[in-house]
């Protein structure tokens, strides 16, 4: 694993790409959401059709880092927005401490405007990789700082505790400062007039009443950032990893109907918007989730399944890549994660 190379993105040829434009990228990642994850809810759902079933395509990707077979949300975001693997903790620079450019930042040079719209708060690692440079996803101060400063157009989240924390009595002075309006709820955001910079600070970490939330702030969120030059959203569903820590089949299925919800709304917005692409993936497996019979005797006519949990950590196992829209049927395959990270950096730069 030492001989792989830094910049995947190099190794790899992005071949027999659509010709239509792609204007738009909606990029939903699942934190801690493996193929358990997304298997549960058909079964909780009887088998009729989930927004997963819908793909016009379907594609995995390799999850590990520089520096462990088994990823944190940091090097793997870091992976995914940049098109670069790298060590465990770091954001949005090499093993070496090279900053590498982001998904939004490739976004942002061609004209386009950018956004991010989580359910956690927005330095945790996996929003933090779209827009910072650091060797430590716990720096979380620094992060805000790099948050002010970055050129990111729509942010929806948590996180004003370390906006009080670093900025005190001065946080929407400082914003202004640096380009944004402060909204404090989704009304306010509601209000907003579309191409203007918002930053969304909804709770001092997590987001806690999320039934309905995320589908909500990622419709205001597009409908914020669309314009005729496009645009660039990631969308996270950020605690399907904390119930798998937890070991929670129940409560990761509320947050996977969430994050479904979420989905569904960029999907309508795709069919409506023939130049967007939609990508649907984890950042990594949490919990070693399995779905298994409740019984070994097979001639049994039903036997009911349970779900177990194998750790109260992260596995190491493949994660499916669900692809809507445009240019779909052109991401195939095994890749690695920093491999489909560098597509959509391509992608959104053509």
């Amino acid at each position: 694993m030492r001989k792989i190379l830094l910049a995947i993105s190099t190794l790899f040829i992005i071949s027999n790409l659509s010709a239509q434009e792609i204007k738009n990228i909606i990029f939903l990642i699942g934190d801690g959401m493996g193929l358990a994850s997304a298997s549960m809810m058909q079964v909780e759902n009887n088998y009729d059709p989930t927004i997963f079933d819908s793909a016009d395509n379907i594609a995995l990707q390799k999850t590990y880092s520089m520096d462990n077979r088994v990823t944190d949300s940091a090097a793997s975001g870091t992976a995914l927005a940049t098109g670069y693997k790298t060590n465990n903790t770091y954001l949005g620079v090499l093993a070496d401490g090279t900053p590498v450019e982001s998904l939004m930042e490739v976004a942002k040079r061609e004209g386009k405007r950018t956004g991010i719209v989580v359910t956690t708060y927005l330095q945790h690692a996996t929003p933090a990789a779209f827009y910072a440079h650091i060797n430590s996803r716990h720096e979380y101060l620094a992060i805000t700082e790099q948050l002010v400063g970055s050129n990111l157009d729509i942010a929806i989240g948590g996180g004003m505790a370390f906006f009080e924390e670093r900025y005190k009595e001065n946080i929407e002075e400082t914003l202004k400062n640096n380009g944004f309006t402060l909204a404090k709820s989704l009304d306010e955001v509601a209000s907003i007039e579309p191409n203007k910079r918002v930053l969304a600070l909804l709770a001092d970490k997590e987001i806690e009443n999320r039934s309905g939330y995320l589908a909500n702030a990622t419709r205001e969120a597009l409908r914020l950032l669309d314009n005729e030059e496009g645009f660039a959203l990631m969308v996270e569903g950020s605690l399907i990893d904390g119930m798998g820590h937890a070991n929670d089949a129940k409560a990761q299925q509320g947050e996977m109907r969430d994050f479904m919800e979420a989905i569904e709304v960029a999907v309508d917005f795709a069919k409506h918007h023939p130049d967007t692409l939609v990508v649907v993936t984890g950042d990594h497996e949490t919990g070693g989730l399995s779905i298994v019979s409740c019984d070994a005797d097979f001639c049994l006519s039903e036997q009911g399944v349970e779900y177990r949990w194998t750790t109260k950590g992260h596995s190491g196992t493949m994660l499916p890549i669900y692809l809507y829209g445009t240019a779909a049927e052109n991401i195939n395959g095994i890749m690695e994660n920093a491999e489909l990270g560098a597509k959509l950096k391509e992608l959104i730069s053509k």
